[in-house]
């Protein structure tokens, strides 16, 4: 009997390593047609997980309570596994450079619980060949096996968009890859059990790796190039948003806008692509150039703040700033990479330490991962500026009376409201008397 057919028969079982916002939705998933272990290092997360708590808030508590998902974090629950699934972040270093830290070290503790007869598949993120050269020598130096004889290996890059309710695992095309065409099959119809948009057999797993890196980097670029427009387009005195709303009139015009581009993919994954074409002896520029832009952005935003305030008659030492909004996306309690910091940082560079609220976000997450202390909306008062820099819902209802308590008792002419994300009616703000910006 195929290794398939017993995962369907519930005669084998299937593994999760990696339970973050990418890996513990799919092991949910899957727990509804297989026997599913789900693993991760992290104690309190699986601890969470056993109590029903969807730290991620990807499923939901609801979801994850009446589950079917083994948690743990005991490594040597994964022999009893016999297909596997790697979904460990691949972040960067300081540098910019990969840090396959998390896909090594994933790579070693699956490889120390091997069995014969096992399938891999990775998800994570990562440039050309890193499942080939990379991830198969470690689990075959740490099990004592031969892949392509006793174990196979495959392919299969995460698709999951964080906080979107729309695009999940079971509606987006599945991208599967396998060392030969036997485990290619394998793998196929394993994600078949799931994925109800079907899955695209890629023709080898360099090019399913090649496909993922580049869905990223060209979604940068054409941020990059929106935020592009805007810096121009300021400069011209000109509205960036209603340029756009203008030119997205026509039939093939690519509807992209200005922002901060944070996060563990968009902002991360365009550096795996660069690095590799750097070791090859090829200096990217485009990809780099989009890079450059757009993790410039926060330092552009903090410069037209402080231009407002000058404008507003507000003294820059003693000025008053609110941030509304630390993760790098809407309506996801996500912080990771988030570019909001680059904000904060900057500010603090003229000697503004910002009030922040973010009611999406984990508190001690922040204050853990950046130092940062995140306060309630009730503890914005007084202030100079009002920087909105997620559109989350709960910020989509903020009225014009509701921004006005933010404020210190001055006339609008002397208030900064600073809208990233263009989520407020610039002709209402302005005709107020308020100092108003966005890209």
């Amino acid at each position: 009997m195929s290794l398939y057919k017993k995962i369907i028969n519930r005669q084998e079982k299937m593994s999760l390593i990696g339970l973050g916002y990418v890996g513990m939705p799919i092991a949910v998933s899957f727990s509804k047609k297989a026997d599913v272990i789900g693993f991760d290092v992290n104690k309190t997360k699986i601890a969470l997980y056993k109590k029903g708590i969807d730290p991620t808030n990807e499923v939901g508590n609801d979801v994850i309570s009446t589950c079917s998902v083994d948690f743990t974090s005991d490594e040597r629950r994964l022999k009893e596994a016999k297909f596997h699934i790697v979904a460990v972040p691949t972040p960067v270093n300081a540098d910019h450079t990969p840090d396959l830290g998390p896909i090594r070290g994933a790579s070693k503790t699956l490889g120390r619980n091997l069995n014969k007869g096992s399938i891999v598949v990775y998800e994570s993120t990562v440039y050309p060949g890193v499942t080939e050269d990379i991830c198969i020598p470690i689990l075959e130096l740490e099990s004592g096996l031969k892949c392509g004889v006793d174990f196979k290996i495959g392919y299969s890059p995460e698709r999951i968009n964080p906080g979107d309710k729309t695009h999940r695992l079971e509606t987006i095309v599945k991208i599967v890859s396998g060392i030969d065409e036997e485990t290619l099959e394998t793998i196929a119809n394993v994600y078949e059990l799931v994925v109800e948009a079907g899955v695209h057999r890629a023709e080898s797993i360099r090019v399913a790796e090649a496909a993922k890196v580049i869905e990223n980097s060209q979604r940068d670029i054409n941020i990059a190039f929106m935020n592009e427009l805007s810096i121009i387009f300021n400069k011209l005195g000109i509205d960036t948003r209603a340029v756009l709303e203008a030119a997205g009139t026509k039939w093939n015009f690519l509807k992209f806008y200005p922002g901060l581009v944070g996060g563990h993919c968009i902002g991360v994954d365009p550096y795996y692509l660069t690095y590799k074409a750097e070791e090859l002896g090829y200096h990217s520029q485009i990809i780099l150039s989009g890079r450059r832009i757009n993790d410039d952005m926060g330092k552009y935003v903090v410069e037209s703040l402080i231009k407002k305030l000058i404008k507003a008659d507000v003294s820059v030492k003693d000025a008053k700033v609110a941030i509304l909004g630390f993760t790098f996306k809407e309506n996801c309690p996500d912080i990771r990479n988030t570019k909001v910091i680059d904000i904060v940082k900057e500010l603090e560079e003229y000697g503004i330490s910002p009030v922040i609220a973010d009611p999406a976000a984990n508190v001690e997450e922040a204050k853990k991962e950046y130092g940062i202390l995140l306060h309630s909306m009730e503890d914005i008062k007084n202030m100079d500026a009002v920087v909105l820099t997620v559109p989350h819902d709960d910020f989509l209802k903020l009225t014009k009376a509701d921004l006005d308590i933010f404020y210190k008792d001055r006339p609008n002419k002397n208030r900064v409201l600073i809208d990233i994300k263009g989520i407020f009616n610039r002709k209402e703000y302005e005709a107020a008397g308020y100092i108003y910006w966005r890209l």
